[in-house]
């Protein structure tokens, strides 16, 4: 009976880190439009969506502990809430980025961009999919899954790359664009942090299915 609550419960573990993945990604998704689209509307939902998801880290943690205070957890059940505990502060943290972005957004809503975005919304196209199948990969225990996105953080850190080349460009050709250039680079590098929180969950799902941490090698 207590091994079936128990199961009960780490299943509705499962379903709220479902529904807190979907709301990053849909963060993410509205601070890329917005910033595509100089929308400070939807920039300013991106921020709504950010207190959303610090709730939704409560109320995770709050039943992590409670499955962890509660039964008699074994071993593997342990890894698993125990790195729940730990995705969802990379995960809060993805939301937090978000809303960093969507600021930067409303800030440069008012002046044309020099160049057009190309680079930029790639990186935040894959760091979209790393944080999809990170926490697809927890949901599922799907080792390769997550081995998959920490391979992938290759793609994002060599999208930087890109970006941060096109506006140097920019920048030697005319000093004025320096501000803004400034500015992009700033979004791009929380894209790049974005990818990085979610290797940490890939490498939290890691883990939870073997026991090893995969820095640990």
């Amino acid at each position: 009976m207590m091994r079936s609550k128990f199961d009960e419960q780490l299943s509705q573990l499962n379903n709220m880190l479902i529904e807190m993945g979907t709301l990053i990604e849909t963060a993410i998704a509205l601070a890329t439009q917005a910033l595509r689209e100089q929308d400070i509307r939807l920039a300013k939902k991106v921020v709504e969506y950010d207190q959303e998801i610090d709730q939704k880290e409560q109320d995770v943690e709050a039943l992590c502990l409670k499955l962890l205070l509660r039964q008699q957890p074994v071993a593997r059940d342990l890894r698993l809430v125990s790195s729940a505990l730990k995705m969802i502060t990379d995960m809060e943290r993805i939301g937090d980025q978000a809303a960093d972005i969507a600021e930067i957004t409303i800030m440069l809503a008012g002046t044309p961009y020099v160049k057009k975005l190309e680079h930029i919304p790639q990186m935040a196209q894959a760091t979209v999919k790393m944080v999809t199948d990170s926490i697809d990969a927890f949901v599922k225990k799907n080792l390769e899954l997550a081995r998959s996105v920490i391979e992938y953080d290759d793609v994002v850190d060599d999208l930087f790359v890109a970006v941060r080349s096109d506006l140097i460009e920019l920048i030697r050709a005319d000093i004025a664009y320096g501000e803004q250039a400034m500015d992009l680079l700033m979004i791009a590098k929380y894209f790049e942090r974005i990818g990085d929180h979610a290797v940490n969950i890939a490498e939290w799902v890691v883990f939870s299915i073997t026991g090893r941490h995969e820095k640990e090698g």
